[in-house]
């Protein structure tokens, strides 16, 4: 597990609060660093998810010396209810969801998701599927616009775009390094203290991976997996992940009413969580200076209550 910190690792298992006998999913294994936190913690049960076939494979040493307390499948934590039903399990004590992309996939320049260390154009977390390389070649102007200006919330998203189109009538863009040298000279510099190719980075690999689909497919998916009273814990690290965390918790935290022509005039939904904490969980100075990839790091937790998961904007 070499060369992964897992962030925020305390605050998660103090969120979590195993116990023995208890059932967890870590839906990001990654390098397993909050799973094995959890397994230390307590006599307990985790189940890791990982959509990229190299975590699950960095994984098997642990699952070895777990002596059976870990098991992975690999998929996508959107799936979760799906995977863990399969496996005969219908209900947790807790869920982990770790968004964003693990450190291994930064630092392994083969996948494409750092410009930091060039490599073939493709940000796939799950190695199947349309890469970076396809969307950056093959995507209207307009379209690699919007992506941009949406997913990386980048003010230049449209002189971005144009330079990307306008390089590749020459010859397919198909690396990282030339990529991001396409983006800085499309951006003046000026006084910015990140790499100017930070946000289309991000907003590329958000779109090939379909993060923030992914984020409310997981909510959902926990919401029918939790036990009344068990935990869920969402580390984020940019602003679009963690608002929609913070909306979806929202929305689920309080009593409503639904008008439909398909139901009675009237139907109430039930919260079906209880948020822990006004605001999120920041990591400490300390861990910031350790393991810079913390620094933007935000924790939200919540509490299963008994109420049934909501479906179709009802309770179901």
């Amino acid at each position: 597990m070499n060369g992964h910190t897992p962030v925020l690792k305390q605050e998660v298992v103090e969120a979590l609060n195993p116990s023995a006998g208890c059932v967890f999913v870590d839906g990001t294994f990654g390098g397993g660093g909050h799973a094995r936190a959890l397994l230390e913690a307590a006599d307990c049960v985790v189940w890791g998810i990982d959509r990229d076939p190299a975590a699950i494979a960095r994984g098997s040493a642990l699952v070895d010396a777990s002596q059976g307390r870990l098991r992975l499948l690999q998929g996508r934590f959107g799936d979760m209810r799906d995977l863990l039903t399969a496996n005969g399990v219908s209900a947790v004590n807790g869920v982990l969801i770790d968004a964003g992309v693990s450190s291994f996939q930064l630092d392994e320049a083969a996948r494409g998701f750092s410009f930091n260390n060039d490599g073939p154009l493709d940000m796939r977390m799950g190695k199947t599927g349309p890469s970076a390389e396809d969307l950056v070649n093959g995507a209207p102007e307009k379209e690699l616009a919007g992506i941009i200006y949406t997913l990386g919330e980048e003010r230049m998203a449209r002189r971005v775009a144009r330079a990307i189109v306008e390089a590749r009538k020459t010859s397919p863009i198909t690396r990282t390094g030339e990529l991001a040298e396409i983006v800085r000279r499309a951006i003046p510099r000026g006084g910015q203290r990140i790499d100017p190719a930070t946000r289309t980075f991000q907003a590329l690999r958000m779109q090939v991976n379909d993060e923030l689909g992914e984020i409310q497919r997981g909510l959902r998916a926990a919401e029918r997996l939790l036990r009344d009273g068990g935990r869920l814990a969402v580390i984020s690290f940019h602003s679009l992940e963690d608002r929609s965390v913070k909306q979806f918790l929202r929305e689920r935290s309080r009593s409503s009413s639904v008008r439909s022509r398909h139901l009675p005039p009237t139907e109430t939904r039930v919260p079906t969580f209880r948020t822990l904490g006004s605001r999120p969980r920041r990591p400490s100075a300390a861990e910031v200076t350790a393991n810079a990839r913390a620094r933007s790091a935000r924790l939200r937790v919540a509490e299963r209550t008994a109420a049934p998961a909501w479906s179709n904007g009802v309770a179901a």
